[in-house]
């Protein structure tokens, strides 16, 4: 089990809840958009381990142009990862970094990925939490599997046919305790400029060692290359929040990155509270996202996204500048 838990740690896509039995949860998050765009689903599952030792399994299906959401429930010991890499069974159901098998209620099929772009691993740092990874009580642990891939295969929803071929397909994680108490987190990777385009960003309440700071990361990857700002590249950051629009701001010592989104309605999803399913947080998967990017004063992308993830979840007004 030790030397489990120590690989899991360097490899941050796969399953890290090895020895956990209360006050834990775990999911992979994974963002589907049709050629058409006609279809935008994100497949959740994952693992709750409550404070009083009720645990159980899940899939979320969230689809965000119905803005509607299925939580599909299972027995814990339906839940089966790999020791080895990121592959997980559930029931009949199988998710990894190459592909999906639904078995579900209404939904059926296979989804496979192609030419996926997993964020960089570095010496000490295994993922886009940096250093972080290392701190053994973090409140909540990001990961990211593949900021942009190609999809191929079908579904078949509610007994129709639906083709993700040619679309396009994103993949991120999260486990820990609980979801941050204020977070703004946001995703796209449907420029109007590029097809090689895609950008994540979050800003957190993290409490800390009886206090709290506001950490953030952001990945831009834009033709090949990948711009990391985050607090642990002493990147400075600037987020406003009025009605709709976010207005979010990341500066390195020579790159920029200037996002302007503006929320859409959104879907009810169930979140993690000390490792209980039962909190609710709102997900968009329309909403628009206006980004620059910046390279020793000069703008090297700008571009208009659509289909974007959006999520501003609790009270915001502590992450603002």
């Amino acid at each position: 089990m030790l030397l489990t838990k120590l690989r899991s740690v360097w490899n941050p896509d796969q399953f890290q809840g090895w020895g956990r039995k209360n006050r834990y949860f775990e999911g992979w998050y994974f963002k589907l958009v049709s050629a058409d765009e006609q279809h935008a689903m994100a497949f959740i599952p994952g693992i709750s381990m409550g404070e009083n030792g009720d645990h159980h399994a899940f899939i979320q299906v969230m689809d965000g142009k119905a803005c509607t959401a299925e939580y599909h429930r299972f027995d814990s010991a339906d839940f089966r990862p790999s020791t080895r890499g990121f592959e997980v069974f559930l029931g009949n159901n199988y998710f990894s970094s190459e592909k999906i098998i639904l078995d579900l209620p209404g939904i059926s099929g296979e989804i496979q990925f192609k030419n996926s772009t997993p964020w960089p691993k570095m010496i000490g740092a295994p993922g886009i939490m940096g250093w972080y990874s290392f701190v053994p009580f973090m409140e909540c642990n990001h990961g990211i599997v593949s900021l942009h891939h190609e999809l191929e295969g079908n579904l078949q929803i509610t007994n129709k046919p639906i083709t993700f071929t040619g679309g396009k397909g994103y993949i991120e994680k999260d486990w820990g305790r609980s979801f941050p108490r204020a977070y703004v987190w946001m995703q796209c990777n449907h420029f109007d400029t590029s097809d090689r385009a895609s950008m994540m960003a979050s800003a957190a309440h993290i409490p800390w060692l009886g206090s709290h700071f506001i950490g953030f990361i952001s990945g831009m990857w834009l033709e090949g290359r990948l711009f990391k700002f985050a607090t642990y590249t002493g990147a400075k950051k600037f987020l406003k929040i009025e009605g709709e629009n976010v207005e979010l701001i990341f500066k390195n010592p020579k790159t920029e990155l200037r996002i302007r989104a503006r929320q859409a309605t959104g879907t009810s999803l169930r979140s993690p509270l000390s490792g209980e399913m039962k909190g609710k947080i709102q997900e968009s998967l329309q909403a628009t996202v206006q980004v620059e990017l910046l390279e020793n004063g000069h703008r090297i992308f700008e571009g208009i996204g659509r289909n974007a993830a959006l999520e501003v979840a609790g009270i915001v007004e502590v992450l603002q500048d």
